[in-house]
């Protein structure tokens, strides 16, 4: 007999410029994973915007907003 789960994983893998976030459009740079296993990706806005509601209903949060403020400081 197979068992599935539909528990998140411990290793979130990394979202990418691709992913969009569900509300506008834009580059996603949160993942909400619902506790039923439903995802929802955000803009950093956007996440701001629902995180209390979303993390008061059990949703896991994966946020990559630093790479927004990530230091572009390259001597050329």
């Amino acid at each position: 007999m197979t068992t599935a789960t539909t528990e998140p994983s411990e290793v979130a893998s990394e979202l990418t410029s691709l992913d969009r976030c569900d509300s506008c459009g834009a580059q996603a740079y949160v993942r909400a994973t619902m506790p039923a296993g439903g995802v929802l990706l955000f803009c950093a806005h956007h996440a701001t915007k629902h995180r209390e509601k979303l993390t008061g209903l059990g949703a896991q949060w994966h946020d990559e907003t630093a790479k927004l403020h990530a230091s572009n400081d390259r001597s050329i």
